[in-house]
């Protein structure tokens, strides 16, 4: 049995990939000695998350993220970018074909099952497409995938046997997409080796790169998840999280309005309706948070009044917590579909190509934009 693990016999965690120590409890990696007896050994932080669902706060510098991914374009890789489909724009990893140089990106977009089963998939497709490329990534195919339900990974499975070759697989994402199911998945059709990532849906799982041998002698690399401040998943409370990620099929909720209307989402966010026609609005968002609609001018006393109380996620305790709200204001020109996208808590459909003034009010520092329609 080892006591101790010294610098000359490193061990990672089988889980997260971090490199294991038995000194200081309140660090990454720790592992309690006796803990060293089993055969798969994981951290004390994936112990607690693969059998309470509980999260830590302990978290990786995001310049080691960065210092990680810049090492992936002096490889031979095949590049697996996943993204989420509910938090596109907020999950995409900004700049990712610099630092993958020449190396084939395959885009996976995973949680396609929260969209309604009536979408035509061929326009997701384009759109992502489209989407992709404005952000200056090239990629070699599109997978739409869901991880929770299965969906996808044989089409996944044929396009990674098209372009791996003789290189390994380098799975990369923000946190919080799916990505260590993912890799699950690949392990058990690449694989033999009895090993499971963790898998938990509070941000940063996975905290070093983890290498899985394959059959053929090369590699999946699972990497750490990049986190990104913008995203509602890095600022509300863990218990808020739940409620703000949806886990079953969207049900879109729409509403009429006229000019001067107001629909607060929760007391995470705000949709003034300024300027246009009566028109009506679709709203994509977890079923979770209460959407409640009043007139323009009553909106800062209801927020006043009922924030925490009516209005919730977030409850009053946890309210006092998220940065103070700034507003974004968007003209939406005649003859254009559009969403207006709050990352990682949805988007707003404006089902008229009539225009309209609108203005969205959101925590500092929250994404939000607006883009042709998803759907």
């Amino acid at each position: 049995m080892k006591e101790s693990i010294g610098e000359q016999e490193a061990m990672n965690c089988s889980g997260c990939g971090i490199t294991l120590q038995t000194e200081q409890s309140d660090l990454p990696g720790y592992v309690p000695p006796k803990a060293l007896e089993q055969e798969q050994i994981i951290c004390q932080r994936c112990f607690r998350i693969k059998n309470y669902n509980e999260s830590s706060s302990v978290t990786v510098d995001q310049d080691e993220f960065l210092k990680l991914l810049s090492q992936i374009g002096n490889k031979n890789a095949l590049v697996i970018h996943i993204v989420d489909l509910f938090d596109f724009q907020g999950s995409m990893i900004s700049g990712l074909q610099r630092f993958v140089g020449n190396n084939p990106v395959i885009l996976v977009v995973n949680k396609i099952d929260l969209l309604p089963k009536v979408t035509n998939w061929n326009k997701i497709k384009n759109w992502v497409q489209q989407q992709s490329k404005e952000e200056g990534l090239k990629t070699e195919e599109i997978v739409l995938v869901s991880a929770k339900k299965n969906q996808g990974f044989e089409r996944l499975l044929e396009t990674i046997a098209t372009y791996r070759g003789d290189r390994d697989v380098y799975v990369v994402g923000a946190t919080n997409v799916g990505k260590s199911t993912l890799v699950n998945r690949l392990i058990r059709d690449y694989s033999d080796l009895e090993q499971e990532l963790t898998t938990s849906r509070y941000p940063g799982t996975t905290l070093d790169m983890v290498n899985i041998p394959l059959d053929d002698g090369r590699f999946i690399i699972d990497t750490p998840g990049i986190v990104y401040p913008w995203r509602f998943s890095e600022l509300v409370s863990r218990e808020d999280l739940g409620a703000t990620m949806p886990e079953n099929p969207l049900k879109p909720m729409v509403y009429q309005l006229n000019e001067g209307q107001t629909l607060f989402f929760g007391a995470m966010a705000r949709f003034d309706f300024l300027q246009g026609d009566r028109q009506s609005f679709t709203c994509f968002l977890s079923p979770q948070v209460v959407i409640h609609r009043t007139k323009l001018e009553r909106a800062d006393s209801l927020y006043a009044d009922h924030a925490g109380v009516m209005l919730t996620p977030p409850n009053q305790a946890n309210l006092a917590k998220l940065p103070e709200w700034t507003r974004h204001e968007f003209s939406l020109k005649k003859g254009t579909r559009s969403d207006v996208f709050i990352s990682g808590l949805g988007w707003i459909k404006i089902n008229s190509d009539q225009g309209a003034l609108i203005a969205v009010h959101v925590p500092r520092g929250v994404k939000v934009l607006s883009r042709p329609s998803l759907i």
